[in-house]
């Protein structure tokens, strides 16, 4: 690289720094200017109608329930159990405090993760590609950790940038905290995996890390099983190093399931949306040919009749539907296969469409379309890598990361899919983008200086 950007290089800390304003500023702007003090249903959004009227409900003394009939399903006045109550939480906080402004709440919210999602991305990132590192200081200059620097630098700094990020940050709904919580898990997984000697604080914050993300949005329960098993795969600890974490997420669920069984005369661990999901998005209405987003009232006439009519509550009616979910797929088991199919191109969605606005067209193509290429390439680095033998390479801080990326597209592919559900892939995607990204950098300014010295002799 030229001499100013190896000097500049010279200090990550500075850098860092100016990469975390950048992300900042990008996300109170994004909430001032394009969400401004009012609820709006924007393109994929609209889930902060309900946290922002919940959070109200609750504050005017009637609970979590709503006045009115509401998603998915809910009678007036009933309790609901299908929104994240922690998130529910943070608005009830700003909104007890500040009184109901959501403009307050999304520069907090914008403040917070912007701080937070380009650190850890850093602090992740680094630790892949500098394991060697370990607990070292992570600003310190050594020239053999130059280039995982670089590598985390550039991952903290397009993850500042993606547009994707910064337009949900804005948004009154659980991404920015829930996308910042699962690299917390990544980073401290990461961190116990390269640590001579785990302490108990060490486990006590990956225990702390996915409960806050898994009251952040309970589809995290499914990976977590994934994280537990590469980290005994790649430490060796003894089966009791788990008991604290894994004891830690129970008690962080366990008065949300005692709140949910007085509320519904049922045992429902969290929350009330697998069934809801699972039955919408594999109902015979498509055919083979899976459609992202329909009218609200035609998702309403899917439920069948009878369990209409048999007036059950939000839970009951959650557990009902898992189980005609259940059967119309093994009534029709190719027929699911090839809807399932017919999510893929939905999921990994990145050029511009007719039938989306403006703004999604723009955020679309501007964040996964323009740094697609950079990943791929990323990701074909690290496959290529060598290692000394097939365990060595599971133990790999990639494998966890490819688990994870594998596991939650197969969750969506099977259920639902929204462009919005594969954001918490492209945050690990950006890693890999980093690493391409400085590899074609640095070919790209080696065949320069060849040819330089060519011309020159």
């Amino acid at each position: 690289m030229p001499d100013k950007m190896n000097e500049l290089l010279k200090n990550p800390k500075r850098l860092l720094m100016g990469i975390l304003v950048i992300s900042v500023l990008l996300r109170v702007f994004t909430g001032i200017v394009f969400y401004g003090n009012e609820i709006q249903a924007l393109p994929g959004t609209f889930d902060e109608v309900s946290y922002h009227n919940l959070a109200l409900r609750v504050l005017d003394g009637h609970g979590f329930s709503f006045g009115e009939r509401w998603w998915p399903g809910t009678a007036a006045n009933e309790p609901t159990a299908h929104w994240s109550y922690l998130y529910t939480g943070y608005l009830i906080a700003v909104y007890a405090i500040f009184g109901a402004n959501p403009l307050l709440a999304r520069i907090l919210q914008a403040i917070i993760v912007g701080i937070v999602m380009p650190w850890l991305l850093y602090r992740l990132s680094f630790r892949m590609f500098a394991p060697a590192a370990r607990g070292d200081g992570m600003f310190r200059y050594r020239p053999e950790m130059a280039r995982a620097q670089r590598i985390a630098l550039l991952a903290a700094a397009i993850g500042a940038i993606y547009i994707y990020f910064f337009y949900y940050t804005a948004a009154l709904i659980t991404e920015g905290f829930y996308i910042s919580g699962i690299l917390w898990v990544f980073d401290t997984a990461v961190s116990i995996s390269q640590s001579s000697q785990v302490t108990t604080k060490q486990w006590a914050t990956l225990g702390l890390a996915l409960g806050l993300t898994i009251l952040l949005r309970q589809l995290f329960l499914l990976v977590m099983p994934f994280v537990l098993l590469w980290l005994w795969w790649a430490k060796r600890p003894s089966l009791t190093s788990f008991i604290l974490p894994v004891a830690m997420v129970v008690l962080m669920i366990v008065p949300w399931t005692i709140r949910n069984y007085r509320a519904f005369d049922q045992i429902v661990p969290l929350n009330t949306n697998s069934g809801f999901a699972f039955f919408w998005g594999n109902h015979p209405r498509y055919g083979t040919q899976f459609i992202p987003i329909l009218p609200s009232g035609e998702y309403y006439r899917m439920i069948p009749e009878e369990l209409q009519a048999q007036g059950l509550n939000e839970a009951e009616m959650d557990s009902a539907l898992l189980s005609e979910a259940l059967t119309i797929i093994t009534a029709e088991p190719g027929r699911y296969v090839l809807l399932s199919l017919s999510r893929i191109p939905t999921y990994f969605m990145f050029w511009p469409s007719g039938d989306s606005s403006t703004v999604s067209n723009l955020s679309r193509v501007g964040s996964f379309g323009l740094f697609l290429p950079f990943m791929v390439y990323g990701l074909f680095l690290t496959l290529r890598q060598s290692f000394s033998s097939w365990r060595e390479r599971l133990a790999s801080p990639f494998t966890l990361l490819y688990l994870f990326m594998l596991a939650y597209t197969g969750i969506h592919v099977l259920t639902w899919t929204l462009i919005r559900y594969r954001i918490p892939v492209d945050v690990i995607l950006v890693i890999f983008a980093g690493y391409g990204l400085l590899d074609l950098t640095e070919r790209v300014l080696t065949r320069r200086g060849a040819a330089g010295v060519t011309a020159v002799s």
